[in-house]
C-alpha cells in the first residue's frame, strides 16, 4: 500500500512538473515573440524619401523671374533651393572652376556656357538653350533723352552704364553693338577700345543689374540692359532697341554640373522651366522668351 501511494504521488508530483514546465515554455513563446515584433514591425516600415535641396548658379537677370519658378516647383514636388546664386555669367564659371558646389548652371551667353563645357564643369548631354532676351538702352523714367539709332550713344550728355565685358555678357553685347556703328573697335565686343567721343563716358559695371541701377539712380544718363531688366527695377524705361544683327543673338542656356550629386532630380527642373504653363507665365512676365 505504501508502495502504490508513493508511486501515486511521484506520477502527480511529475504531472504538476511537465504542466509547468510547459506553461512556462509558453510564457517563454509568448514573450520572445512579443518582444521580436519591434525590429519585425520597424524593419518592414518604408525609410523616409530623402529630401533633395538644388543649387542653381543663373544670370544675374534672372534674379526676379527665378526664385518665383523655384517656389512653384517645390509647392509641386517638394524640391526645395540653396541659396540661388544670381551674378554676370562669367563670374559664374569662374566660381564653378573654383570648385564651388553647383547643380545648374544658367547663363546669359553660349560663350559663357561653352567655357563651362570646355572646363569640364557641366554634363555637355544636357546643354540645351532655354531663353532669348532682347538688348535694350535705358533710360531713367521721364527723361527726355532721344535715342533713334545707335549712333545717338555719341551725343549723349552724361555717362553711359555698360557691363564689364569679361563677365558680364549684356556688356560684350553692348560692346558688338557700338562696334557696328565704329564706336568700340572689336568686334566681337570683348578687348577692343571705345571710340573717343565715349571712352570717357562708360561706366563699366560688374553685372547687368548694376548697370540698370545706375541708371535708374541717374549716376548715368543711358545704360545697356536687357529688356527683362525693365521688369526688375523701378526708375528706368526703354530708350531703344538694339537691332538683333548688331550683336550676336542673346541665348541663355541651361545646363546640369558635371559635378552635381542631384544630377537628375536638376535635369526634372530644368525640364519644368521649359514646360510647366506656370512657369512660362512667369517667364513672359519678366519679358523672357523660350528660345
Amino acid at each position: 500500500m505504501l508502495k502504490n501511494h508513493l508511486t501515486r504521488r511521484a506520477f502527480a508530483a511529475m504531472g504538476c512538473t511537465l504542466m509547468l514546465g510547459a506553461a512556462l515554455a509558453g510564457c517563454s513563446s509568448d514573450t520572445t515573440a512579443a518582444q521580436g515584433s519591434t525590429p519585425a514591425d520597424s524593419g518592414s516600415a518604408e525609410p523616409a524619401a530623402e529630401s533633395v535641396e538644388l543649387q542653381i548658379f543663373a544670370a544675374n537677370s534672372l534674379e526676379k523671374a527665378m526664385p518665383e519658378v523655384e517656389a512653384l516647383y517645390t509647392e509641386q514636388t517638394g524640391v526645395t533651393f540653396a541659396d540661388t546664386q544670381y551674378k554676370g555669367s562669367g563670374d559664374l564659371v569662374e566660381q564653378m572652376r573654383g570648385g564651388a558646389p553647383v547643380d545648374i548652371l544658367i547663363t546669359a551667353s553660349a560663350g559663357t556656357m561653352d567655357d563651362a563645357v570646355e572646363g569640364e564643369l557641366v554634363d555637355e548631354s544636357t546643354r540645351q538653350d532655354m531663353f532669348v532676351n532682347d538688348l535694350v538702352i535705358v533710360r531713367g523714367k521721364g527723361s527726355d533723352v532721344q535715342i533713334n539709332s545707335l549712333e545717338d550713344v555719341a551725343n549723349v550728355d552724361g555717362n553711359i552704364a555698360i557691363g564689364e565685358p569679361g563677365a558680364v555678357p549684356a556688356g560684350k553685347y553692348a560692346n558688338q553693338s557700338l562696334a557696328s556703328v565704329g564706336l568700340y573697335t572689336n568686334a566681337e565686343g570683348e578687348g577692343g577700345e571705345y571710340a573717343p567721343e565715349i571712352a570717357d563716358k562708360v561706366s563699366l559695371a560688374d553685372k547687368v543689374g548694376t548697370a540698370a541701377q545706375y541708371v535708374s539712380t541717374g549716376d548715368c544718363t543711358i545704360g545697356f540692359v536687357y529688356t527683362s531688366d525693365v521688369y526688375r527695377y523701378d526708375g528706368i524705361e526703354v530708350a531703344y532697341t538694339c537691332p538683333d544683327d548688331s550683336h550676336k543673338p542673346i541665348v541663355y542656356p541651361g545646363a546640369v554640373s558635371s559635378t552635381s550629386e542631384n544630377a537628375e532630380a536638376a535635369a526634372d527642373f530644368l525640364e519644368f522651366c521649359m514646360t510647366d504653363e506656370d512657369a512660362l507665365a512667369i517667364w513672359a512676365e519678366y519679358g523672357f522668351e523660350l528660345a
